[in-house]
């Protein structure tokens, strides 16, 4: 049998290998911290060879599901909203380079979520927040000038406004969205000389957001974004 014959073998059986520990740790009811079978038990119950095992393993690792640690048994991993939304951000970052349509999706994504959660801060604002995304604008509008302040100014600005929806999800999706699109955005998509557009957006969906008007805090949201949408392009390579 050639090597990569082998080796595609071997990688079949790590996919059912990893399918099987799947459902083992679901029949079994394992939960968050529990152990799971030594690589041992486990070729012997799977009749594969350890490489086999390993390869299933650390599929599942990557994938945030078990935690493997030198020295210590497999464990079934404890959810982790932020490595969840990380090994999501590593395929969405492969798709945006090789895909001609992704980019053109993710903005439209962006545009439609980001609506919806400047409606949410509109209602649960506190005074609390209102001064501290009248503190990010501050900052902001007085960072015109220097284009890696006013970027990472400008997702703290819409990170804040996810954080008012009160949901952790809502919260990591907004930052990773937003990092997403900075990948593409300083110093090749973003066009200068539109900064003080940028600040008086914001400003108005602030304004929206303080008087508590849901709707128009989306609707001036979504005119930010889609009108913003307009200057981003994807990098050229060569």
């Amino acid at each position: 049998m050639s090597v990569e014959k082998d080796t595609n073998r071997r990688r079949k059986l790590s996919d059912e290998v990893r399918e099987r520990l799947l459902e083992l740790i679901k029949t079994e009811g394992l939960a968050p911290g529990d152990v799971i079978p030594s690589e041992r038990a486990l070729m012997a119950q799977f009749g594969v060879g350890r490489p086999v095992v390993r390869e299933a393993m650390q599929s599942l690792q990557s994938a945030g599901l078990i935690d493997i640690r030198h020295g210590e048994r497999p464990k079934v991993a404890s959810p982790s909203m932020p490595a969840l939304l990380g090994q999501l951000g590593e395929s969405v970052r492969h798709s945006l380079v090789h895909s001609d349509t992704s980019l053109d999706d993710l903005k439209q994504a962006r545009a439609l979520f980001e609506a919806q959660m400047a409606g949410l801060a509109a209602a649960n604002r506190t005074d609390r927040d209102i001064a501290a995304l009248r503190d990010i604008l501050g900052r902001q509008s007085d960072a015109r000038e220097n284009s890696a302040e006013f970027l990472r100014l400008d997702g703290a600005f819409h990170a804040r406004i996810a954080d008012m929806s009160g949901n952790a999800i809502f919260q990591g999706l907004s930052r990773s969205l937003f990092d997403w699109l900075a990948e593409f955005h300083t110093g090749l998509v973003r066009a200068e000389g539109h900064e003080s557009v940028t600040v008086d957006e914001h400003g108005a969906i602030l304004d929206a957001i303080d008087q508590g008007a849901c709707a128009l805090a989306g609707q001036r949201m979504s005119d930010h974004l889609n009108r913003a949408n307009k200057q981003y392009r994807k990098p050229q390579t060569g």
